[in-house]
């Protein structure tokens, strides 16, 4: 069983009862973690597995661990990191580096019970990408981006986690913070192949989030997430196959409530809905709409959580030491 068709937070570090008997009903097909549910590896571990106890299942639990400003784990207890943008200036082989980077990244999470990590970012800088995302890209260069996106999704995987390649299809060019505005993109629809080469290069990941963001020269009337136009870009020229979910349907960039953000999304070809403030009422009119997976998002769903590697024992000393010795020294540029 996968599950209905939404991935669900939860309020607080532990699951209340009432929480776990929504959880029990909905049946979503997994659950994401943030920073106002983390304080201890054991307390962590707790949670986890009463989540995926509440569905009964080993359920996916997500996570956006990218280092940097997006970091939920931190220090002291888990290591801290610099944003993308800096490692990959700073290392002598950024690729290899961030393949170190992300299987260090990997082995904390699956030490806790997380085993889906948001990640890699496949989007394509430019001069006026927005601060919220700029530094959290790998660079301004579509290839580069692409080896590197790959190097972390490779990392992942090496220490037990699957990932989830974002934004489709691509939020480089966004002027505005899609958390509190809707971005949109009016370039020409030739130009837009830079940004879509890294998902077409990656197109084989599992699992896949939408950008809240509008591509004029596709469809000026609807953001990607909730556009049937941009999804048959995603799934046939761009050609991802994988399990597609939403970004937070609780971003400000979508407009209507709640329900009606589901039933556009859904719609337009989303398979599964992301909704991540924990707001208990909120997941109940989500879970109302949204209902059970389709038979094809089933299908993407079983085949990604069969991709799902076990729990794997790395060299963390080993990966540490030569990961220090590709970032110790000055930034490249």
């Amino acid at each position: 069983m996968t599950g209905g068709a939404c991935i669900f937070g939860c309020e607080g570090l532990t699951l209340s009862d009432e929480e776990a008997r929504f959880f029990r009903d909905a049946d979503p097909f997994g659950f994401i973690l943030f920073a106002r549910n983390i304080d201890t590896p054991d307390q962590v571990r707790r949670l986890t597995a009463a989540l995926r106890a509440a569905v009964g299942r080993e359920a996916p639990v997500l996570v956006d661990q990218e280092g940097g400003r997006v970091q939920r784990l931190r220090a002291p207890t888990w290591r801290d990191w610099v944003a993308p943008l800096d490692e990959v200036a700073r290392a002598s082989d950024p690729v290899r580096a961030m393949f170190l980077r992300y299987a260090l990244i990997g082995a904390e999470l699956r030490g806790v019970g997380i085993d889906v990590n948001c990640a890699p970012i496949a989007d394509v800088a430019d001069g006026r990408t927005h601060p919220f995302l700029r530094n959290r890209c790998y660079g301004e260069d579509a290839d580069q981006v692409a080896q590197i996106a790959r190097a972390v999704a490779d990392g992942l995987l090496h220490a037990g986690v699957l990932p989830v390649i974002k934004h489709i299809p691509g939020h480089g060019r966004g002027q505005v913070d899609s958390h509190k505005d809707l971005p949109r993109v009016a370039v020409e629809r030739a130009a837009l192949e830079r940004d879509f080469a890294p998902f077409r290069a990656l197109n084989d990941l599992p699992m896949g989030m939408s950008a809240h963001v509008v591509y004029e020269a596709i469809d000026p009337a609807a953001p990607a997430t909730t556009s049937a136009k941009m999804i048959r870009v995603i799934r046939e020229e761009i050609g991802f196959a994988g399990l597609l979910m939403t970004d937070d349907l609780s971003m400000e960039a979508l407009d209507g409530t709640p329900a009606a953000r589901v039933t556009a999304s859904l719609e337009a070809g989303i398979d599964v809905i992301l909704h991540c403030n924990g707001d208990l009422a909120e997941m109940q009119a989500v879970a109302a709409q949204a209902g059970a997976l389709t038979q094809a998002a089933q299908a993407r769903a079983g085949a990604a959580l069969q991709t799902r590697p076990a729990a794997t024992e790395i060299d963390i000393s080993a990966l540490e030491a030569e990961f220090s010795g590709l970032t110790s020294g000055p930034a490249h540029v």
